[in-house]
């Protein structure tokens, strides 16, 4: 896990380096430390799993927190995405992986 770093051309011929970050970077989160890295790691299997389907990894993700942690989760998986949620105390995770792909996990019943 680490940084990888892209160099292109960029038209007037000057060298465009953008870095991507392959590790989990989370942005936001209330949850108990116990908590907050067990849905970090399902988060990052679901989107290793379903690299090319969003709603797949979505759905993987919401189905396991229903059934460890009670019903009324809710997720959202993807790029360029704006959101105004409510959410229950202690039960919200918002992260990056792999570069541009967000997370947004919170229960809200």
């Amino acid at each position: 896990m680490g940084d990888v770093a892209e160099v292109r051309k960029d038209e007037g011929n000057e060298a465009v380096k953008k870095i991507i970050h392959t590790y989990p970077l989370i942005k936001h989160s209330d949850m108990n430390e116990e908590m907050r890295v067990e849905t970090m790691e399902l988060c990052v299997t679901a989107c290793e799993e379903f690299a090319n389907n969003n709603e797949n990894a979505a759905r993987m993700i919401k189905e396991t927190m229903d059934k460890k942690h009670g019903t009324a989760w809710h997720v959202v998986v993807g790029e360029g995405f704006g959101l105004e949620i409510t959410h229950e105390i202690k039960s919200i995770l918002y992260m990056y992986f792999a570069g541009n792909l967000a997370v947004c996990v919170w229960k809200c019943s």
